[in-house]
């Protein structure tokens, strides 16, 4: 194998295009590889194609070979059936955690150990470096546009094999060397959502799996407020798609999803983006995976994540027997949300995290009961 040939995930985006170009002219041996993880569905909002032409354009640009994988079949069997599964029971997974750790760092990084290549490269914002022996991912020079918060699931032998280019630069620095040097993609707009929904509505692309079933609109006192389509097309928080008019008897301000009650198809609403339906103090999760092989100790403080782009906040983890996490944050969290990801931090070194399983939100022990026995 050779240690000096770099396969670089070229995904017809900006930050892609510039990982391969910055490796390129570091003098390393490149080859682009294009994947393909979501089969057409005929809907008219895949954007594979135009990405497809993207990356070739990019990769002729640069004088660099490309080659094409199509992982659509791991990804419905890694990925999008887990995503079906959780929705089902009324959790809100992470998908682009899960394809990290299933596709980019797992089909991806032995098709290119299969090119001969001894190391991967994505445009991810990251880092990674090495003390004493072990790996270690770390948060980006860029905090704004961080992503070790996906990449959470990696351990020893992906990070080894991994470079991320791009974790010592900022956005705009991106844009700059692309634009400098006529590449494609240099304004092209970043992608955002779910990679296999797209820009298409979220609620019509899942009824296509998960059948919709209305139910009622409940307040936390047991008031029925209105009628909702269908209760795990909605996550804990969320405003919009609720369509809740004026209701006699409560003040004209927003209204936001506070519970859910699968068994009984009932979704709870609450007045105030900051209701007091919203907020935990602890969680448990699933068993954790911890970067470096094992937790450093069974109990111990540090920040963490409960979603993307949420500020940091300190918390005391106990480890339980199991591998499960029992999380106690110093202040209240609002709208902590089973199925999303809880993911640990020593300053900028990311340590691993795990699915939430539960919390102590009002409403979440009954339904946390029922969900999780489903």
């Amino acid at each position: 194998m050779n240690g000096g040939k770099i396969v670089v995930g070229v995904s017809g985006g900006v930050d892609s295009s510039v990982t391969a170009l910055l490796l390129r002219d570091a003098g390393a041996d490149v080859i682009g590889v294009f994947m393909q993880n979501w089969a057409d569905d005929d809907s008219g909002d895949c954007r594979a194609e135009d990405d497809r032409r993207d990356a070739v354009a990019v990769c002729g640009k640069l004088g660099l070979p490309i080659r094409f994988r199509d992982f659509s079949r791991e990804y419905w069997d890694g990925v999008f059936q887990h995503f079906l599964s959780e929705y089902a029971v009324g959790r809100t997974p992470n998908p682009d955690v899960l394809c990290n750790r299933e596709i980019k760092f797992k089909h991806f990084l032995d098709a290119a150990h299969e090119l001969g290549a001894g190391s991967i490269a994505t445009g991810h914002y990251a880092r990674v470096d090495c003390v004493d022996g072990r790996y270690r991912l770390l948060r980006a020079k860029d905090r704004s546009k961080d992503q070790s918060y996906f990449l959470h699931q990696l351990g020893q032998r992906q990070l080894a094999a991994t470079r991320f280019p791009l974790g010592e630069l900022y956005k705009d620095e991106v844009r700059k060397i692309a634009t400098e040097h006529g590449l494609a993609t240099a304004e092209k707009k970043d992608s955002t959502g779910i990679c296999f929904i797209g820009e298409r509505d979220f609620r019509e692309f899942l009824s296509r799996y998960l059948p919709a079933k209305t139910g009622e609109i409940r307040a936390p006192d047991g008031d029925r407020i209105g009628e909702h389509p269908g209760v795990f097309y909605f996550t804990l928080g969320q405003r919009e798609g609720l369509n809740i008019g004026g209701v006699r008897g409560r003040p004209q301000a927003p209204w936001f999803v506070v519970g859910k009650d699968i068994e009984r198809n009932i979704l709870y609403v609450d007045q105030g983006h900051d209701s007091s339906w919203l907020q935990s103090t602890t969680l448990r999760s699933e068993p954790a995976h911890w970067i470096a092989g094992q937790p450093h100790a069974k109990r111990f403080t540090c920040t963490a994540q409960t979603r993307y782009r949420q500020p940091e906040e300190a918390c005391e983890v106990e480890v339980q027997d199991d591998g499960c996490l029992q999380v106690a944050f110093s202040r209240p969290q609002r709208a902590v949300t089973p199925g999303q990801s809880l993911v640990l931090y020593d300053g900028d070194v990311c340590l691993g995290g795990a699915i939430i399983l539960s919390t102590d939100a009002p409403l979440a022990g009954q339904a946390n009961a029922r969900n999780n026995a489903a």
